[in-house]
Parts: structure tokens; C-alpha cells; sequence
């Protein structure tokens, strides 16, 4: 809900000078919108107030008698969590009847964690002008984080060093080349540590430590810092722990290392049976799509707990199931009840996820347990099973029969 009451909005509505309101007659430019929220979020003028987009109404401040369905704001509702816009700004989306307009209303709360990104530019307002942000303002971006707010994900790792435990090769071979706009990447004269500080991989421009995120996402160690950052995998003969074990693996290093290596295990480990009785054509039946274990399992090193705990993601693959467990309980909105209800998501890491997201391994974010469960379902396979404790979450994937 936004923190503007219907007074401040009209207010706002009618003052066509504000640098805190944008207007437009309809939704159809969706990147502009995105641009507008992502300026807001910046709040460059540091005005520490929300912007509004207004949709509905043209530039002079006229209605455009634009319906406003509810299919509408639930799309503009899902421009905060696409993925495009990152780290996830916070909004809020209502239709509302402002001085004898109908209106779709977007409220973008100023962040404590900029720059905040479109598509891999820094967009920003100062005065009437929104735009791109110059090297300059992304610097004073970057130092305006209020470090005390932020999640665990951005607090220094104070017994690092950029040059001893940060993969700067790979920073800049894989990482920018996915996360950064290829056009503003070519004209960008920024030094390596005032790229690493903007994308929050290190903590600031003055003791220049690197984040967690920053270790899980370029370390070439993780797990020295952040002794519960692996993935432990074993492959059971039977259907109980004390059954003979096949195969046993600790997976760790960067986090594209750690989720390849993942993707090779689940791709060594499926059995694929051939159906030919069935028609002239065979068809092949995997015991588990790959896809629901991939989504499942990123999840996992998403959403875990990465701090006061050493405890890693636990991948169990019994002969007729396969239990995947993160330490770390359900965060935010989603509760031990709602935990795997389709549309119930919270980010406990929300800058590791913006990583996953840079790299291509999430597509769109709030989606993966819906379409672990739809490809499970295609497969033959039982629904999902999931449970969650206080200190940890459990998800289990059975056999296709």
C-alpha cells in the first residue's frame, strides 16, 4: 500500500510542474513506465518521498478516459518482480478516481539500496528531466546507501579482499556482459572497482570490502567467508539414509560454477525409460523433468539462510524420490502455511536473486514452483511435496510411476 494518502495523490495529480509525478494516457509503453519507476526509486534529488506514474491521463493533465482493468494492474503489478527492474523497488499499483479521471495508479517508494537498474541502466529524474544516469550520478548513487537497512546479502565480508578472494576475470568476462546494457558497458570509463561497488559487489568506495553477494556470485572461494555456501549432493542406493550411498559430491565455488555443475549432476543422474507400445513413435519418459528439478533446486541456493549457519543445500536422491532442503525458514510474506503456494514469493537474498537473474538462470522470478509443479505433472510425476520449519524448508520430488 502506498504511504500517499488521496489528498497528497490529488495534489500531485493536479501540479503538472512536480519532478515527482509522470503522466501517461495508457499503459502501451511499458518501457517508459519501467524507466519512470526505476527514476523514482533512485530519488537522485534524494527528496526521500514517492513518485507517481499516473496512467490514464494525458500530459496536460486532461483525462484520456482509458479503462482500467484489472488485467492491467495486475500486469503493472508485475513490472516490480519481472526481473527487469532490479534490485526490486518497492510499489504499490491502484486504480483510483482523481479529480473526475479513472486512473491507474503506481507509487514507487524512494530506496535505500541504489542504483536501482532497467534492463541494465541506471535510470534517474532530476527536475523535469528523466534520463540515463551519468558516472557521476551513478556514483552518488552508490554512496547513498544507507548500509545499516540493508539485507545480509550487501553487509562487507571484513576478512576479504577484492584482489584475494574476488574472480575480477570472470567479473568482467561473464558478469558485466549479462548485467550491464552492452551500449552504456562500451562507453563507460568507470575504474573495475566503481563497476563492482554500482552492481553491489563490494560495499562502498571507502574500505571497498567485498558483499556477500559479492562473494557468492564472483568468490574464488565462497565457502572460506561463508562456510554453509556448497551444495551437498548424494545419491542413495534405496530409500533411507543408512541405505549404501552411489555417489557424493560438495559443489561450490562462484554461484554460475555451483548451478552448472548442479545442471550436469541432475543430467548424469535422470533415467530415461522408452515407451514404443504406445504408437510407431518412441517416447522417452524421464524418471524427473530436468526443468522442475533445476527451478526446485535454484530456489533452494536463492531463498536458503546465509548467515549464522554453515549448514549447506541438501540434494538427497533416494531411488524414489529426491529431497531438496535449504536452511532458513520461510521469510517475509511467505509463512510455514503459504510456504509453496503458487504467488506467495518473499527474497531473504534479493540481490543474490537479481544475480541469478543476470546470468539467465531465472527467467522470471515468482514463477519457478508453478512451473515445477506444471512440469512435474507433464511428466507423470505426484505433485510436489513441500514443507517448511523454522530453520529450514524441505521440498520433495517423487518418482514418475
Amino acid at each position: 500500500m502506498s504511504s500517499l494518502n488521496d489528498i497528497e495523490l490529488l495534489e500531485l495529480f493536479k501540479d503538472l510542474e512536480s519532478d515527482r509525478s509522470e503522466r501517461k494516457a495508457s499503459d502501451s509503453d511499458k518501457n517508459k513506465i519501467c524507466q519512470a519507476i526505476c527514476a523514482f526509486a533512485n530519488d537522485l534529488s534524494n527528496n526521500q518521498l514517492p513518485g507517481v506514474v499516473f496512467i490514464g491521463v494525458n500530459d496536460n493533465g486532461t483525462c484520456a478516459d482509458t479503462e482500467i482493468t484489472d488485467q492491467m494492474l495486475l500486469i503493472l503489478t508485475d513490472l516490480k518482480s519481472n526481473g527487469n527492474i532490479h534490485p526490486f523497488p518497492v510499489m504499490s499499483v491502484q486504480k483510483k478516481e482523481l479529480d473526475g479521471c479513472t486512473l491507474a495508479v503506481i507509487a514507487v517508494e524512494p530506496s535505500k539500496d541504489t542504483p536501482i537498474m532497467y534492463k541494465g541502466m541506471v535510470w534517474i529524474r532530476s527536475g523535469p528531466r528523466r534520463g540515463v544516469a551519468t558516472n557521476e550520478e551513478i556514483r552518488i548513487l552508490t554512496e547513498k546507501r544507507k548500509h545499516g537497512d540493508l539485507p545480509f546479502d550487501l553487509h562487507p565480508v571484513n576478512e576479504s579482499s577484492i584482489e584475494d578472494d574476488l574472480d575480477l576475470t570472470l567479473f568482467k568476462e561473464e558478469y558485466l556482459r549479462t548485467a550491464v546494457d552492452p551500449e552504456i558497458l562500451a562507453q563507460n570509463d568507470r575504474t573495475i572497482y566503481e563497476q563492482l561497488a554500482s552492481l553491489r559487489f563490494i560495499n562502498d568506495m571507502g574500505n571497498q570490502k567485498p558483499t556477500v553477494v559479492g562473494i557468492l556470485a564472483l568468490g574464488t572461494d565462497p565457502v572460506q567467508h561463508l562456510p554453509g555456501a556448497y551444495i551437498q549432493f548424494l545419491r542413495i542406493d534405496g530409500e533411507e539414509l543408512t541405505d549404501p550411498i552411489k555417489d557424493k559430491k560438495e559443489i561450490s565455488g562462484s554461484m554460475s560454477r555451483v548451478l552448472r555443475l548442479m545442471d550436469d549432476i541432475f543430467e548424469a543422474h535422470i533415467s530415461v525409460s522408452s515407451d514404443i507400445t504406445t504408437g510407431s513413435t518412441e517416447i522417452s519418459h524421464p524418471e524427473y523433468p530436468m526443468v522442475a528439478l533445476r527451478e526446485i533446486a535454484r530456489n533452494a541456493v536463492m531463498h536458503r539462510n546465509y548467515e549464522g549457519t554453515n549448514a549447506p543445500v541438501r540434494i538427497t536422491w533416494f531411488n524414489d524420490r529426491i529431497e531438496i532442503q535449504n536452511p532458513g525458514g520461510p521469510y517475509g510474506q511467505v509463512s510455514v502455511e503459504t510456504f509453496g503456494n503458487q504467488g506467495v514469493t518473499d527474497y531473504r537474498n534479493p540481490h543474490l536473486a537479481e544475480v541469478l537473474k543476470s546470468l539467465g538462470y531465472v527467467q522470471k522470478f515468482g514463477v519457478g514452483i508453478s512451473l515445477a509443479r506444471k512440469e512435474m505433472i507433464k511428466n507423470g510425476n505426484p505433485d510436489p511435496e513441500f514443507y517448511a520449519e523454522l530453520f529450514h524448508c524441505l521440498v520433495v520430488l517423487r518418482k514418475a510411476v
